[in-house]
């Protein structure tokens, strides 16, 4: 780590491009053990979540391109040693979150990556990236899935909260940088087009009306959940993070 030369991002610019010519390692327990590593360290470092879950795609066959990856997240995470999460004392308990989804992300298969991510008050308590198992028709769909699984883990936290005698007030917003897929929220009525993705929509109109989650419209600029989604352009990246608390702790 010490004689690593930093980088800004935790991905390098061309991370995205498949290389199907990229020869296999010779030793990919090595490329193994990095990532596990590199997963335990994500618990406390949402800055190299995205990094993180694209490169443990490729445990059971890792390529030399995918370890230089992987040693690209090493040399972020060098110029970045002092970074982590601040939780201010006496700070607001209020609950947030935001939720988004990018589209048919991988040129391969065409399935979305979701993400989302839960502040109480200003700071991240809960995050999350995911390559999804099943491909999405639409861009609006891909948002809806995001959106039921941020409100099953607002559930959760609500539940949390209540059993240290914190309850959160109601509703929960839910920050959506989609407008379909929050109109699919807010429209009580099933047709072709949504009837595929039902038990979601069930879901979440319960919560919906129940008063549980208030969905509105946050500009794509200022979606904080962008970034569990792609990888982003460093000042981008490091702009959104500061929103959650997160930057170096010798500043603090």
């Amino acid at each position: 780590m010490e004689t690593v030369k930093p980088t800004t991002t935790p991905l390098p610019s061309e991370w995205g491009t498949y290389n199907s010519e990229s020869p296999p390692m010779a030793d990919p327990s090595v490329y193994r053990r990095l990532v596990g590593r590199l997963l335990y360290l994500n618990f406390t470092r949402p800055d190299v979540t995205f990094a993180v879950n694209h490169l443990s795609q490729f445990m059971q066959a890792p390529s030399e391109a995918n370890w230089t990856t992987a040693t690209h997240v090493v040399k972020y995470l060098r110029g970045t040693i002092s970074h982590g999460l601040t939780y201010a004392a006496g700070s607001s308990l209020s609950v947030q979150a935001y939720c988004d989804a990018d589209w048919a992300k991988y040129p391969i298969t065409r399935r979305y990556v979701s993400g989302y991510c839960i502040l109480i008050g200003s700071s991240l308590v809960s995050w999350k990236s995911k390559k999804q198992t099943i491909i999405s028709k639409s861009s609006a769909e891909a948002e809806y899935r995001s959106a039921a699984s941020t409100v099953c883990e607002l559930k959760w936290i609500s539940y949390i909260l209540q059993d240290i005698k914190q309850p959160c007030d109601l509703p929960l917003s839910l920050g959506c940088d989609n407008k379909s897929a929050i109109h699919i929220i807010e429209n009580p009525i099933f047709h072709e087009r949504t009837k595929h993705i039902e038990l979601d929509c069930h879901l979440i109109r319960d919560h919906y009306k129940s008063g549980f989650i208030k969905p509105y419209h946050v500009p794509s600029k200022s979606q904080l959940a962008d970034f569990f989604t792609k990888s982003l352009p460093a000042p981008l990246m490091f702009s959104l993070l500061s929103k959650m608390n997160f930057g170096s702790l010798h500043s603090s």
